[in-house]
């Protein structure tokens, strides 16, 4: 299938390439089309994985990729697709830091959700978690287990370098309680 852009044809997998100065609004736009593309089988591996990679190289990118990926509706995240999990092994200093800091903070709003009885809410910060958690387990960059265990001295301290992030949000002691207790499960 070829799409027309001005007078260039392009296949699907150019027209979903990332621009070196994606906004993070572009990336949710690019990551919603490419998970269309992706539910459809139209692409190939090689494809996705190029897609990928083109998005989450920059801080924007990625930030606006896993915004979307983690918690869309559909089956793609779920299946956790090799050529996903390639490309964002490719980034791993972009990447490793966004997926920590969702693992942390979907577990936390999992713990605030369910306080307020609101299981539906509770539910998609868990799916946010639960794949947060499987891609980090299934990329296995080293820069992961740093961070967490960084963000775990934080919580036990209250000092070093994610101290800042956990005041930020607010959490109090049964959601650190509970971000501590899913990092481990990922070192």
């Amino acid at each position: 299938m070829v799409c027309t852009f001005t007078d260039n044809p392009m296949t699907i997998s150019q027209s979903l390439l990332a621009p070196e100065d994606i906004s993070f609004e572009g990336a949710i736009a690019l990551t919603q089309s490419l998970l269309s593309e992706m539910e459809t089988g139209k692409l190939s591996d090689t494809e996705i994985k190029e897609i990928v990679t083109s998005i989450v190289k920059t801080e924007n990118g990625a930030r606006g990729f896993f915004v979307t990926y983690l918690t869309e509706d559909g089956d793609v995240a779920e299946l956790s697709p090799p050529a996903v999990l390639k490309a964002l092994a490719v980034a791993p200093d972009i990447v490793a830091e966004l997926l920590v800091k969702n693992l942390a903070m979907s577990t936390a709003m999992v713990v605030h959700h369910a306080r307020n009885q609101d299981h539906e809410m509770a539910a998609s910060a868990n799916r946010v978690r639960s794949r947060s958690a499987l891609i980090i387990s299934s990329i296995k960059t080293p820069v992961c287990q740093t961070i967490a265990q960084q963000i775990l001295a934080a919580i036990a301290t209250g000092e070093g370098n994610y101290a800042a992030f956990l005041q930020k949000w607010g959490y109090d002691r049964d959601q650190k309680d509970a971000i501590a207790q899913t990092l481990r499960t990922i070192l």
